[in-house]
């Protein structure tokens, strides 16, 4: 996954214009919470100039000549110093003033910022989960579910954590660093160079710190991701594991990892610790040489008491911002990670449709003709497989492990897609590269090897194909694959609830409320992969029976290793190592020597046989 991702970075848009994209509905709260910010900036900069007037000018009585026009005004309308002096309460009412608006002020930022950011969240999760649903076949499984989920939890909450607490602060960092360094060149210049000196040399190393944490939060967030998925799949396989007893052994396994992820992030928390100490001690030593050479000019006369108080102010102004400024590049390395993580999933092309593609008729023949197909990374799997399935019919495929059977379905369902290179798949004549993706796979019904179930109730998870099915609908389905008489037996009747992936169920049962979830569908197409295989022979010859009733005018596909699931097909196709090897009625492939043959002659033995 790692290489696929370098492979994209040269292809992504950016991840500025990544996050742009995922603030739709949001950038009217954000403007707004910049907007409190830099008024909260403002008052800032406000009470210090109170305090610096208040004590030079006011108490100390020096004259108002150097205060700006703006300043002696406000204190004319007030009726001068000496009025002041008498009603010192004036000035502290306007401090408090001052402070209760930067309150609310912060009070809009934070509020605004919480539902910006919620917003934000809430779209980035939205969007990530539409396009995943729609990404091909393929890339799921290419790509291990447990870190896909922390890519689309974790993940997004570090992006969400720079973007609220970092980049809302930008407006406010800039407004204190510029009006901070503006008031102090007012009142001493040379005290400001001495106060802006270090603050190069912290820069400089908050930006060589930034590529360090990131190379190391890469590292954590990648073995979180395969922590996760670790994690997944053990939970998910917690029957496997304990029929097995293999609990120490994927104890030992689980805790391996995590050992080596908790010492990636102590070693973060030591590059961390030496970059905020080093930060703090250059930081402290910029703030004793302002309080050291702020005296000495104090005591020479250079400056005011009221400047040195208000300049000591306006330097914690400025230091604030710079540190922030370094935390924001050590933040701004993890949310690049990130963010990078989550472009990965969005750089992925979704399954789209040709621009000619249209619906089609699906109750034609079907047809393959010159199919070559590999796998990603892996040989040519299916040879010149050519192929003629009449509307209305039933084929069986019968064939070895890996011999291609269930990829035929795969590229007749699109799951796979098949180059024009490699052959063409028909539909009543229609490539179906030139269908609708959509009403190409509601119209053939498939039902696959290993049954999935939703942990929800058996209701849901057969009524999970039409929102409009009826109680009828269900109770026909159940009646065809033969699961009517389990659901009655349930307290709880279709309200049972299954558990995860089905665990609550037996594997025939499992197989049976597949089918019956497909069967709902009523499509012209209807593919068994192999779903036959953990029911009984008297419960498999009921459903062949009620599919023949029911759908006799539907094209059925059968894959099995059950030969008396394929001896009522109409014609039986044998598949080897990817090639066809036989073709023809079950009766005719009983008598030529092959594969079909064998499997016949080892499943009609009795037990006394078989065990001579």
């Amino acid at each position: 996954m790692e290489k696929q991702t370098e492979e994209k970075k040269e292809k992504r848009p950016g991840r500025a214009k990544l996050i742009w994209s995922f603030l739709k509905g949001s950038k009217f709260m954000f403007t707004l919470c910049m907007i409190c910010a830099a008024i909260s900036a403002l008052a800032d900069m406000i009470n210090p100039q109170i305090i610096r007037v208040a004590v030079d000018n006011v108490l100390g009585g020096q004259p108002t000549d150097s205060l700006s026009a703006l300043v002696r005004n406000i204190i004319d309308l007030f009726g001068g110093t000496e009025n002041l002096r008498r009603n010192l309460w004036i000035m502290a009412v306007g401090i408090m003033i001052v402070s209760f608006a930067k309150v609310i002020c912060q009070y809009g930022f934070r509020v605004s910022n919480t539902r910006g950011s919620e917003t934000m969240v809430k779209n980035m999760r939205d969007t990530l989960y539409d396009h995943i649903e729609h990404l091909p076949f393929r890339w799921h499984m290419q790509n291990h579910t447990g870190d896909i989920i922390q890519r689309c939890t974790s993940d997004i909450d570090t992006a969400r954590n720079f973007v609220s607490e970092q980049m809302t602060n930008l407006i406010r960092i800039s407004i204190l660093l510029i009006l901070s360094v503006i008031f102090m060149v007012g009142m001493d210049p040379l005290l400001t160079l001495i106060a802006i000196i270090p603050l190069p040399v912290i820069m400089l190393y908050s930006y060589r710190f930034h590529h360090t944490i990131g190379d190391a939060f890469e590292k954590c967030d990648e073995n979180e991701g395969k922590l996760s998925a670790m994690a997944q799949e053990n939970l998910t396989g917690v029957r496997v594991v304990r029929a097995f007893g293999r609990e120490r052994y994927e104890r030992d396994r689980f805790e391996k990892h995590n050992d080596y992820y908790t010492g990636l992030w102590k070693r973060m928390a030591k590059i961390m610790a030496r970059f905020w100490s080093t930060s703090d001690v250059l930081s402290g030593l910029q703030i004793m040489l302002i309080v050291v050479f702020g005296a000495v000019f104090v005591l020479n006369g250079r400056l005011t008491s009221g400047e040195y108080i208000a300049f000591l102010s306006y330097n914690g102004m400025l230091i604030w911002p710079v540190r922030m400024l370094g935390r924001m590049i050590s933040e701004m390395s993890k949310a690049g990670v990130a963010i990078d993580r989550v472009g990965y999933i969005m750089d992925a092309e979704e399954e789209k449709d040709a621009p000619d593609a249209e619906d089609a008729d699906m109750t034609g023949d079907i047809r393959f003709e010159h199919v070559n197909f590999g796998y990603d990374g892996a040989q040519e799997l299916l040879h010149d497989i050519n192929l003629t399935i009449p509307a209305g019919t039933t084929l069986g495929i019968l064939g070895g492990t890996g011999s291609g059977k269930s990829t035929l379905m795969y590229l007749l369902d699109r799951l796979y897609p098949l180059g024009p290179e490699n052959g063409r798949i028909t539909i009543g004549g229609r490539d179906i590269a030139k269908i609708r993706l959509a009403h190409l796979r509601s119209n053939i019904g498939i039902v696959l090897q290993e049954p999935f179930l939703f942990s929800r109730t058996l209701r849901e998870n057969l009524g999970i194909t039409s929102a409009g099915l009826t109680q009828d609908d269900l109770d026909d389905a159940a009646r065809a694959a033969c699961l009517d008489e389990t659901i009655a037996g349930f307290t709880k009747g279709y309200e049972t609830f299954v558990g995860e992936r089905g665990v609550t169920l037996s594997g025939g049962q499992k197989q049976r409320a597949a089918i019956a979830r497909m069967l709902t569908q009523k499509t012209p197409i209807m593919i068994f992969d192999d779903s036959l295989s953990a029911v009984d022979t008297e419960t498999d010859a009921k459903i062949r029976t009620a599919l023949e009733k029911r759908f006799g005018s539907a094209t059925i596909i059968l894959i099995s290793h059950r030969i008396t699931t394929l001896s009522k097909a109409d014609q039986v196709l044998v598949l080897d190592h990817g090639r066809i090897s036989q073709m023809g009625t079950p009766d005719e492939l009983k008598q030529q020597p092959g594969l079909y043959r064998q499997i016949y002659d080892i499943q009609s033995l009795s037990a006394e046989e078989v065990e001579a």
